[in-house]
């Protein structure tokens, strides 16, 4: 193969991990717990908070949402590096790239 073909096919792949990581960043993710559900971007960007609120809320139940939100907040993280991993597993391990 001559170097001017490598050059087609590497810019090539780059614009489809490019096309992959932009498709990545403007979908949208949903992490839920309990009473809580988080929107994120692709970026990890939180977009909505939720709260399923229930009157009479005390300290001790605030303490219990916030944990919720964490969890949260990590299953919609979880669920946007499965895709990452997913999408851009195609194109090799190129460490630190995404």
């Amino acid at each position: 193969m001559n170097m001017q073909a490598m050059l087609k096919q590497a810019q090539a792949l780059q614009k489809d991990m490019l096309k992959a990581k932009e498709e990545i960043d403007n979908t949208d993710f949903v992490g839920e717990s309990s009473l809580v559900k988080i929107t994120m971007k692709g970026t990890k960007e939180v977009t909505k908070v939720e709260i399923q609120s229930e009157d009479g809320l005390d300290k001790d139940d605030i303490e219990m949402l916030e944990d919720m939100i964490v969890v949260a907040i990590n299953d919609a993280n979880k669920k946007i590096d499965k895709m990452t991993e997913s999408k851009m597993s195609k194109f090799g391990n190129i460490p630190g790239l995404f």
